[in-house]
């Protein structure tokens, strides 16, 4: 469904001349799910998939050594007025750090990323492919890095 290598993964440059409403959901520090619970009366997750997959090469190397771990990969929609706003690829290396997180069903990862003071996150990166934005972080559980790329559908600024 989503190829991050067709993305220009990078480290934000404000003179890109990103549209403002874009940037608003693009930098923004804190957690996607506590904004779009203030933007959308019925948030919810739509889990599309969560299975042992092999993620893409620029994925791996996000993540640094994990190539003898079982990796997991989540694929969810985020949903604000009956439509999807965000869809979100989280690439997760099953260790005893990431077992909770294996077991969170159709919650948002956001509620444990950010309210959890021992989880840390890693830089962020923005990427573009045909006008839809997107940005990937890190988190560190633990010894444990996981990856997250949120994509900004256009419904998301409607």
């Amino acid at each position: 469904m989503f190829d991050p290598n067709k993305f220009n993964w990078r480290i934000f440059n404000p003179d890109e001349g990103v549209p403002e409403h874009v940037c608003q959901w693009l930098l923004d520090s804190q957690s996607l799910t506590a904004k779009l619970r203030d933007k959308y009366i019925d948030f919810k997750v739509n889990v599309l998939s969560q299975q042992k997959d092999k993620p893409f090469d620029c994925e791996l190397k996000s993540l640094g050594s994990v190539s003898h771990k079982t990796i997991f990969v989540r694929e969810v929609e985020l949903i604000g007025s009956n439509a999807p706003v965000v869809f979100a690829r989280s690439v997760i290396p099953h260790t005893d750090d990431t077992n909770i997180i294996l077991k969170i069903g159709s919650r948002p990862l956001g509620e444990i990323l950010f309210n959890d003071p021992n989880i840390k996150r890693g830089q962020l990166e923005v990427g573009e492919f045909n006008n839809i934005w997107a940005r990937r972080s890190t988190f560190s559980i633990g010894i444990t890095n996981l990856l997250v790329t949120e994509i900004f559908l256009e419904t998301l600024y409607a």
